[in-house]
């Protein structure tokens, strides 16, 4: 990853803050693979660790313990004995850490979860370090990080047991918005316009390390190309890699993530469980709340419906990208530019800019004007109904305010101003219509377009009452 640190300002301000509090702190940093956890930590204490140790993945507890007793010694522990288990390691950890100077100590403990092998007693072991020894003690910075972030969340974030309640801090580490991903390629010395960034976006998230891994020199369509459908490109195998580190048990998941990237609106988890052929219990439950905590899908309730059935739907960019365009398809190193232009590419676009706008709703609020308004924010449909004439309609966002206004955002890719026509705006007379008469709601209903390019100014442009443009989505 890049030398420079981009954003991050108060992740990186809640762990420098904690070298100055009285006590020891214990930092928690999760998000998913590749989106800057180490880099931050590292950033922040400026690679000063007192003891630093990464767990690896799919290792016996055995070999894990023989890695860390080689990492003590690196550090300087003298006649560090055989570790036979969590309990000793940790053992030989407090005595390396009362060996070390007077002053504020940073331990950092990277992938967590990898250490903790199938009954190796890992997490209880931690427990009893923290809660035993170190809390007590005024000296120590204790930094633990991981991938895993379902993990993470379950054993150290909503820990039940001895952890809970015992973190000082939790940062959640999130993609980058647009903006961050424009700062992150200017510093690489990429030249790209805010289309060109937006086309990347829609294929690589904001994941900073697919970006780092843009070269400057050439166009965002040849650095595809050589990512992703080169044999020898760095995301090449990306997909398998990404869930399998993720996941120990990886194939419920990806089954999951096969069927919502079929479904532009989502599923229900009734539908799931039978399109998927699922057990309906915890597990399942489970596997979605990982899904979701890891940013690979979003659940919402469908306004104005009585039943409060969540709908699940994938929106984690470079997993829909898979599916889209690379999984069993026969690709060749010039395979995207010879998908440009095309009619699979052009509505590729469209269902691309919705989803790129789904994550930046903060900047649209900020557009609006209603930033410190309190909102919720739906998908909605309705599916026809023959016997009293009404069409379906599909809202892919809806922004309730407390100000007693709904707005329904409609986006639209075009390479050039999006022109409403005759047609267009009578669809979106026949949405508002529809939504208000099946939820009954009583609030104005707004139409707002969030274009790449803006409207053109014709006689249907007054029906919308605000329009957002791509510059607007780049805000910080």
């Amino acid at each position: 990853m890049d030398a420079m640190l981009i954003g991050r300002e108060k992740e990186k301000q809640v762990l420098q803050n904690a070298l100055n509090e009285e006590y020891s702190q214990f930092v928690a940093v999760y998000g998913r693979r590749r989106v800057g956890k180490t880099f931050l930590i590292r950033e922040a204490f400026e690679n000063r660790f007192d003891f630093q140790f990464t767990g690896a993945a799919n290792l016996t507890a055995r070999k894990q313990l023989v890695r860390f007793r080689r990492a003590l010694k690196e550090h300087g522990q003298k006649d560090t004995p055989e570790l036979t288990n969590w309990g000793d390691a940790f053992c030989e950890l407090k005595r390396f850490i009362m060996n070390l100077p007077e002053g504020k100590k940073v331990i950092f403990l990277d992938e967590l979860p990898w250490m903790d092998a199938p009954r190796s007693g890992f997490l209880s072991e931690l427990e009893s370090f923290w809660n035993g020894w170190a809390s007590a003690r005024k000296d120590i910075v204790f930094v633990v990080c991981g991938s895993s972030t379902s993990w993470m969340v379950k054993k150290i974030i909503k820990n039940k047991g001895g952890l809970h309640n015992r973190l000082n801090h939790r940062i959640s580490l999130n993609p980058f918005p647009l903006g961050l991903c424009e700062k992150l390629a200017q510093s690489r010395g990429l030249v790209l316009n805010r289309k060109q960034i937006l086309e990347a976006y829609m294929i690589l998230g904001g994941v900073p390390y697919y970006w780092s891994l843009l070269q400057k020199g050439t166009s965002i369509t040849a650095e595809i190309d050589r990512l992703i459908f080169s044999p020898d490109g760095e995301l090449h195998d990306e997909f398998e890699m990404l869930y399998a580190s993720l996941f120990k048990k990886p194939e419920p998941y990806v089954r999951v993530i096969e069927l919502l990237a079929k479904k532009k609106m989502g599923m229900t988890r009734i539908e799931l469980l039978a399109a998927g052929r699922f057990e309906d219990n915890g597990a399942f439950s489970d596997i979605l709340k990982d899904l979701e905590w890891c940013g690979f899908i979003r659940s919402y309730t469908m306004m104005g419906y009585r039943t409060k059935s969540d709908i699940f739907q994938l929106i984690d960019h470079y997993t829909l990208f898979y599916y889209e365009y690379i999984d069993g398809v026969r690709q060749g190193s010039n395979y995207w530019r010879s998908m440009l232009g095309t009619p699979k590419y052009n509505t590729w676009c469209g269902l691309a800019f919705e989803r790129t706008c789904l994550w930046h709703v903060d900047q649209i609020k900020k557009k609006l004007g209603i930033s410190g308004i309190l909102t919720n924010e739906y998908a909605w449909r309705c599916l026809p109904n023959e016997d009293i004439d009404r069409p379906g309609v599909q809202i892919d966002l809806l922004i309730d305010r407390s100000d007693g206004i709904i707005d329904i955002c409609e986006m639209k890719y075009s390479k050039k101003p999006y022109t409403i026509t005759s047609n267009y705006a009578e669809e979106l007379a026949r949405k508002r219509n529809v939504f208000q008469t099946v939820t009954g709601t009583k609030k104005a209903i707004h139409s707002i377009m969030v274009t790449t390019d803006g409207l053109t100014r014709n006689e249907y442009w007054g029906d919308v009452q605000s329009e957002i443009q791509l510059d607007d989505l780049y805000e910080l």
